[in-house]
Formats: structure tokens, sequence, C-alpha cells
């Protein structure tokens, strides 16, 4: 085995809690169970096993079982650390009716984002009070990302945080590098604005309603810069990963 490898997207990834420093690794629970039964993975084969911190390792499966205790015993060949892209993006995405909502997070997820913030915002259709209903949205959301950095294959695992307010949304673009709100009304295109080479990016997603020129000022107010990603309309559950695409292109987070 060695110490370290070139991070490869091309072979299945496998999400664990943390890459220990033996040369086996033993992958059970719903991962294992994935693997064995759906993707129906065979001894012989490689994977990846990462630990969403940017951790990975290259393996080969070594042995199969299947069932409902599955498990694969898998040999490490190779460990890399793959380094977090710069700029950070974090995406505050206003709250979804239905699932939507997931698919916003699922999108986002696989265009990159580091971290996504649930944003209740005055024109949300859908509300998370707190208590199990809010607590459930969030696991799904937070699903959603896991799922979608699998398919992805991506080292690093999105965090996806409790919910704010717009007051508590102020506080985030404040301690930010830059900030973006995402309004088709705005003067200039994201690419005529500059973006930060490092630190965090915050951009905005409003709800299917738009933003309300409160929530707009005080964005503003807190440093943000409104931008518009194109001519055409888009949904709120696609937009932040047009953004992602639009800074991967215009910084070097894709180099």
């Amino acid at each position: 085995m060695t110490a370290s490898g070139a991070f490869s997207p091309r072979l299945p990834l496998f999400l664990v809690d943390a890459l220990l420093s033996a040369e086996e690794f033993v992958l059970d629970g719903d991962e294992a169970r994935h693997a064995a039964t759906v993707r129906r993975t065979r001894v012989g084969e490689r994977v990846m096993l990462g630990d969403g911190a940017g951790g990975v390792a290259e393996c080969v499966v070594a042995a199969v079982r299947s069932g409902k205790d599955a498990a694969l015993t898998l040999t490490v060949e190779h460990r890399t650390s793959v380094p977090a892209p710069e700029p950070r993006v974090t995406i505050a995405q206003a709250l979804v009716k239905g699932d939507r909502g997931e698919l916003a997070v699922e999108l986002a997820t696989e265009a990159g984002a580091d971290a996504i913030v649930p944003w209740r915002a005055a024109r949300c259709v859908a509300r998370w009070d707190d208590g199990p209903r809010g607590a459930k949205a969030l696991a799904r959301w937070r699903a959603s990302a896991r799922a979608a950095t699998k398919q992805a294959r991506r080292p690093w695992l999105p965090e996806v945080r409790e919910p704010v307010d717009t007051a508590r949304l102020a506080v985030l673009v404040r301690g930010a590098e830059a900030a973006l709100v995402l309004d088709g009304e705005a003067s200039h295109g994201i690419g005529e604005v500059a973006l930060p080479s490092s630190g965090e990016l915050v951009v905005i997603v409003g709800p299917e309603g738009g933003i309300t020129d409160d929530e707009r000022d005080a964005a503003v107010a807190a440093g943000a810069v409104p931008v518009r990603l194109g001519p055409a309309v888009l949904r709120t559950s696609t937009a932040g990963a047009v953004a992602l695409g639009a800074i991967g292109a215009l910084t070097t987070r894709w180099a």
C-alpha cells in the first residue's frame, strides 16, 4: 500500500465515517448493502472509500457477503488527501416546496457546493417549523447531499447546516469573503463582477416568488452583490447549480 495516490473519479465511491490506517477495511451497513445488492460489486473490482473531508482510499474488493448483514472486505492500495476547492462556495438556498428542495440540494452538490444553508425567505411556500417536521425535512436535504456526493464521486461532502432567517443570513454574508444575490433584474451579470480567489463565497438563491426588496436590501447592506445568471428565468431548484458552474469556470475551482 502506498501512502498517497492520485484521486480518480472513475471508480464507485462509498462514504465512511473515517478512513482507518490499516491495509484492510471492512465496509458494512447501508453502504455495503448498496454495494453488494444494488451495484452487485464482485471480488476483484476496484472501489473508492471517502470520508467526506477530502480523504480517499482506492481499494480492491477481497470478499463480498450479501444479504441483510452485507459486508465487503477491502484491501487498501492507495490513499490520498484531496484539498478543498478555492474559493469555498456556500449556497444559501431558499426553502422549496416538495421534492424540489431535495433536487436543489442534489444539483448543487453535484455542481460542487461546499456547504448548503436552508434559508427561510419571506416568499417561501415551504415552512420548516422547529420540531420533528423541520428536523425530518433537514434530514432529507442531508440525505440528498450524501447521495449526490457519491453519485458525483466527490471527495468532499457538503455540510447542510441548520436553517436560517434573513437576519442570520446577513450575518453569514458579513463573515464571508464575498457574496452574490441571484437576481434576474440585476444590472450586472455574474461574469462582470470580481470573484474572490480564496475564502468563502456565499451565493443567495431566492424562492420561486423571488426575494423581497427588504431581503435584497439586507443582503446588500451586509456586503452582497446582486447578479444575474443570464437572459433566462431559472427555477430556484436549478439556479444554484448554474451559478456554481459559472463560478467554476470564472475562478480556479475547476483548475
